[in-house]
């Protein structure tokens, strides 16, 4: 159990921006925390969720919405939307693998990583403002959870990049038992379970979309660079994250 504890606190340090103390790097470690990104999920999309019940309380529903986009986006530290600029810019600007992993080395942001980022966070924002008020923090939760058990599958699936002396210095996750991808993917699906529950049992159709995700994304990453890199993994959660909304008002439309 005590272990356990270590692997969760490893994640936490890791993927979010909350202090944890006394754990010591080792890539085992990291690699096998990653079987809790999904948990970190809950945490993230439970509190994007909180703030945007307690603003909802005050203010419109537009700004209540923005305020929970930026307190997640403060609690990763944008980690994930910094990934998924680094991969526009590097998919947009490179033609060969040594070029692609250069362009993500560079902490500068260019044209396709501006424009990415705007697109994705714009996309988020009108999908949220979309769904019904009552529903926004269940699908936040969800949406998070989920989300990320798509770049954990990710891991599982595919292969590092192994680029590491000209890709940029990231931690992440290597490689994944099929133990610990079980256990991942049970803490991703549980919310869109309960999401299901709560309102409806077609919500769970939302699992189809990330075989396709996580397909294209790692033939494309594998094709180019040979692999996933954590900037890589970045851009399949926010993808991920984008697809999952989109899917939720899909199919509210037709219940």
């Amino acid at each position: 159990m005590k272990k356990q504890w270590i692997l969760f606190l490893t994640s936490i340090m890791f993927y979010t921006r909350i202090p944890v103390k006394n754990i010591e790097y080792s890539e085992e470690l990291l690699n096998r925390s990653t079987r809790y990104f999904p948990l970190i999920g809950w945490i993230v999309g439970g509190f994007g969720a909180l703030v945007f019940f307690a603003c909802s309380f005050i203010l419109p529903l537009s700004i209540s919405v923005i305020f929970s986009m930026i307190g997640t986006i403060l609690l990763t530290g944008a980690f994930h939307e910094d990934g998924l600029a680094d991969s526009c810019d590097a998919f947009g600007g490179g033609w060969t693998k040594e070029k692609i992993l250069e362009i993500m080395k560079d902490s500068r942001i260019g044209t396709y990583g501006s424009v990415g980022l705007i697109l994705i966070l714009s996309t988020k924002y009108f999908c949220l403002t979309s769904v019904m008020v009552e529903q926004i923090p269940f699908v936040l939760f969800a949406g998070h959870a989920l989300s990320r058990y798509s770049a954990t599958g990710m891991i599982f699936f595919s292969e590092y990049a192994r680029a590491d002396a000209s890709s940029k210095t990231k931690p992440v996750g290597k490689s994944l038992s099929a133990g610990d991808n079980m256990i991942a993917f049970i803490f991703g699906t549980t919310p869109l379970l309960l999401l299901s529950i709560n309102y409806s049992y077609w919500y769970l159709l939302i699992l189809i979309t990330i075989v396709p995700i996580i397909y294209f994304l790692k033939r494309s990453f594998e094709k180019w660079i040979g692999g996933f890199t954590g900037d890589g993994l970045g851009a399949t959660q926010q993808v991920s994250e984008i697809v999952f909304y989109l899917a939720f008002i899909i199919i509210s439309n037709f219940i």
